[in-house]
């Protein structure tokens, strides 16, 4: 029986918790949710607050790229990944009515409009995506339960990854 990691296992690892509030914070924190998997029942806005949420659960980038630990499997973790100050929210190419969807999330980027307004993009696997129309760049990740093992027991790749 395999028992699931824990950030004890981690050394001096915790909990992410990042903002992004510039697009160089955005690089980073978009770095470590690429690959990220999420139902598409967990994507939520509340238009009365202004805010967008996802719960995903991301690949542990930061450790996987850590010298490893001999026989340490890759982990993920539930983390949310949530935008504040949305304006208008719209998505494309993705069937909504498909309840049991799963999406993966690639990349969060941002388009500057004027006056630190502008449109934050999350692109997602299979040429889907959500668009969030922002007042100013406020993005925050905070991981929300302890790491487990991956399912797939690898890391993500990609046609492109040599």
């Amino acid at each position: 029986m395999t028992k699931d990691a824990s950030f004890a296992d981690g050394a001096d690892e915790g909990p992410l918790r990042l903002m992004a509030m510039d697009v160089e914070d955005l690089q980073v924190l978009s770095s470590l949710v690429q690959d990220a998997v999420f139902p598409v029942t967990a994507a939520k806005w509340d238009r009365r607050r202004r805010r967008f949420a996802i719960l995903i659960n991301r690949f542990r980038w930061e450790d996987a790229a850590a010298p490893r630990r001999a026989g340490r499997p890759f982990e993920r973790v539930q983390s949310v990944l949530h935008v504040e100050y949305v304006q208008a929210a719209a998505t494309d190419g993705l069937d909504l009515s498909d309840r049991d969807a799963v999406l993966s999330l690639l990349s969060v980027g941002f388009e500057p409009g004027e006056d630190g307004a502008g449109r934050l993009l999350l692109t997602l696997a299979g040429d889907g995506a959500i668009g969030l129309e922002v007042e100013c760049l406020e993005v925050g990740l905070r991981d929300v339960t302890r790491p487990y093992v991956a399912p797939s027991g690898k890391a993500p790749a990609h046609p492109d990854d040599a």
